[in-house]
Formats: structure tokens, C-alpha cells, sequence
């Protein structure tokens, strides 16, 4: 899936994707390897990112650490979300775990869109609430779940986990030690 082909299907839902093109703001396709840092910590976020194939983390740094606040998957939005609404330096750092094909817009070209068109307008609202909703459960799964049932949740939703995102990335996603997951898993096999 691709951004078109996104926004034909989650808000246009019944137009043709010929007739979206006059009114969506351009994209561009871009291969990321993997480790590849797509936004660092501090930059200012100018694109919005839609992940056609592959698997990026979320991290942010406290007191020399990094932490993982996120994993995204394909056919999903992702980047430094508040850097590139309030054009402020990013207090996170996205980067590819595999190998990514991308497709991206510029917040100058959206914005641009904004004033032309009320499905630009209704595409910046639903990734908003995208973002919102997704930082939302992540933050009721953290205060109100077990690190197990938020790693069961993780590999039913998006089984590919177990494959591709080392362990020790999994435990501090989950904000546990690589050992404690091995039990965890070792409990459900």
C-alpha cells in the first residue's frame, strides 16, 4: 500500500485513485538500510513518513540511555510526530531495524495542501488521531498492562516481531531485561 492508495481506502473510501491525485500534495519513495537513523534526536522534522515495507523503532535518550517508545510497521505512519507539528527539535530518533521502502510528504507541501483541499484537510486529521491514538494505548498498556501481555499483544498484532526485532530490543521496548523476556517467552512457547 502507498500513501494514494491509503487515503482511498481510509478516507475518501469509495474514489477512484486517479481522481485523488488532484488533490494530494506530492510524495517521494525513498529506500532506507537498515540502522539507518531516518530523524535524529534534536533535528527538526520537515517530512511525515509511511512505511510501504519494513520495521523502524521510536527511541528517546534519558540519562545516556536509549529507550524504545515504538515499533512501526508496514502500512503505517511514523516520525517524530510533535517535531513536525510544532517545528521544534525532536526529542526522539527514528531508525530502520530492516531494510525500509518509504514514502514521504513534506510538511510544506501538506500545509500548502491544507488551503487547497478539504481531503488534505481530512488526511492531516485522521493521521493525527492516528498518532493520538496510538500514543494513547501505548500509554494505558504501559500503566495498566504486564510487560507479557503488552509482548502478546505485540507478536498477535504484528507476528513478524518474533522474526525480525532483536530480543534486547523487545525487552526495552517493554521496559524489561533481555532475561526476563527469555522467561516470558519461554512461559507461552
Amino acid at each position: 500500500m502507498n500513501i494514494n492508495q491509503y487515503i482511498v481506502k481510509n478516507i475518501i473510501k469509495k474514489t477512484s485513485e486517479i481522481e485523488v491525485d488532484q488533490y494530494q500534495f506530492p510524495t517521494f519513495k525513498k529506500i532506507i538500510k537498515k540502522n539507518e537513523i531516518i530523524t535524529r534526536f534534536g533535528q527538526l522534522e520537515q517530512k511525515a513518513y509511511f512505511l510501504i515495507s519494513g520495521i523502524t523503532e521510536s527511541a528517546i535518550e534519558k540519562d545516556g540511555e536509549i529507550k524504545i517508545i515504538d515499533f512501526a510497521f508496514p502500512n503505517n505512519f511514523v516520525c517524530s510526530y510533535t517535531s513536525f507539528l510544532r517545528q521544534e527539535p525532536s526529542d526522539i530518533q527514528i531508525k530502520a531495524i530492516t531494510d525500509c521502502e518509504i514514502e514521504y510528504f513534506l510538511k510544506e507541501d501538506l500545509e500548502k495542501a491544507y488551503k487547497k483541499s478539504m481531503i488534505a484537510n481530512q488526511f492531516g486529521r485522521y493521521v493525527t488521531e492516528y498518532f493520538f491514538i496510538k500514543k494513547l494505548k501505548r500509554e494505558s498498556d504501559f500503566l495498566t498492562k504486564s510487560a507479557k501481555e503488552v509482548y502478546l499483544n505485540l507478536i498477535k498484532e504484528q507476528p513478524e516481531v518474533i522474526k525480525n526485532i532483536p530480543i534486547n530490543k523487545i525487552a526495552k521496548y517493554l521496559g524489561i531485561q533481555p532475561e526476563s523476556l527469555s522467561r516470558i517467552r519461554s512461559e507461552i512457547s
